[in-house]
Formats: structure tokens, sequence, C-alpha cells
């Protein structure tokens, strides 16, 4: 069976934490208004999307999150989704976080941070990264190829999964965003992963649902090929032939 289903990776609306600048870290913080009306907004979006499965981290504006953006959805919690343990650094504003020796660090040599009573940035990324491309084997082996599922989580490990499908460094990691609410989209193949959207807070994603397959059998490398000249849509990636 060939690895190529589509994920969605979802990160939680905004938070009490988020618009009063602090750093909620693995607090039990919920979210505020305006992020309750961002997962429904989400939820409006993935309406009509196959989706075979929905994993969250087990944190509480996640699994709000999902409650509101596809109500009657029992998701599996997976503890590889959990925001980064930040440590001493969890519930301090940002403001004042910025002038500890270790923000540049953060900012510039992330895959060095290692948060003070916490977890290192790249051992996040590790768990984040393994996680997913567990979860993203088990249900391609489970419902086929085509199979579209989706994962709520944090802006940090949004990141750091994002930049592991482009094959970046960690190090390059900050130079990705990933708003609250908002929805990236990656297929993996044998030989490399796509992105098919980052970012996204309010574009039609109907276009992720995978084209009806030809009969004939297809080679594993054609699976991995990126359509030259760019092709149809994001649908042909990891699909050309």
């Amino acid at each position: 069976m060939m690895l190529v289903a589509t994920l969605l990776l979802l990160r939680h609306g905004r938070t009490t934490a988020n618009a009063t600048g602090g750093l909620a870290g693995r607090q039990p913080v919920e979210l505020d208004e305006t992020g309750r009306a961002q997962a429904l907004a989400a939820g409006a979006r993935l309406a009509g999307l196959p989706l075979v499965a929905a994993v969250t981290s087990p944190l509480v504006r996640c699994r709000q999150t999902l409650e509101l953006a596809l109500p009657g959805t029992e998701p599996a919690t997976e503890d590889g989704l959990i925001e980064c343990g930040y440590g001493a650094w969890e519930g301090q504003p940002l403001k004042t976080l910025a002038k500890d020796p270790l923000w540049p660090v953060v900012q510039q040599h992330p895959s060095a941070a290692v948060f003070p009573d916490g977890e290192a940035m790249a051992a996040m990324a590790h768990r984040a990264v393994g996680a997913v491309r567990a979860w993203d084997a088990r249900l391609t082996a489970e419902h086929g190829p085509d199979a579209i599922w989706l994962a709520c989580s944090h802006g940090d490990v949004i990141k750091a999964i994002v930049a592991d499908a482009l094959g970046l460094h960690l190090d390059l990691f900050q130079r990705i965003v990933a708003d609250p609410a908002s929805i990236t989209a990656i297929r993996y193949t044998p030989t490399r992963p796509f992105l098919l959207r980052l970012n996204d807070t309010g574009g039609d994603l109907a276009g992720l649902v995978p084209p009806k397959r030809a009969r004939r059998r297809r080679s594993r490398a054609a699976e991995s090929d990126a359509p030259v000249g760019g092709g149809t849509g994001s649908a042909d990636a990891g699909r050309v032939g």
C-alpha cells in the first residue's frame, strides 16, 4: 500500500492566553470568544470532507476546537501532539520572555533550545513528526491511500511538522507561520512529502479530496513524482501519471 494519505493539521482557535500575550504551554487555558468563532468557521470549511479520523493533542484548547469544528466526532488523543513543554516559561508574558537570554536561541537556533524544567525543541519536533507519520501509515493501511485525516495541535508543533515535510532544519522552522484555527495540508508519499496548504484560514478545502484513481497500477516512484510544469492543482501532488 502506498503511503499517500492526506493529513490536515488544524491549530486550535485563539485562547485567553493568546489574547493577553501569554505563553500558555501545557496549562489548561481555554478558547476565548474569538477562538470559538474561529473553530466554528474551521468546521464549516471542513464540512463535506471525507475524514476517516480526527486526532488531537490532549490539551483542552484542542479538544474544545474539535468539539466545535467537528461536533459528534470522537477524536483520538495523541500525546505526541501535545504542546512543547516550555517548563518555567509557561504562564509568563511573551514581552518578559523576550528579555530572557534563551530567547535569541529559541529564535535563531531552536534545535539547541532546552526550556528550563521543560522540553528541548528538538525533542518536541522528533515526537510530533513521529506521531503524525505513524498515524498516517496506520490510517492509510486501514482506509486506503486516498484517506484524509485531521490532527489538531499547537503552533510550534505544526511548524515543526511542516519543517520536516519541507526537508528544513529545525533552525529554520521559525520562518513558518501557523495562525489560530489555520489548516495546513501534507501528503506523505514513499520518497517525499508534499505541502499542499500552509496556514490556510479561508480557502476552499474541496480541492484536497483526491481525484478518482485510474485502474492501472502505478510504480512506487510515480506515487512520489511532482507534476512537471505545476500540474492542475494540489490534488496532483504525489499522484502524477
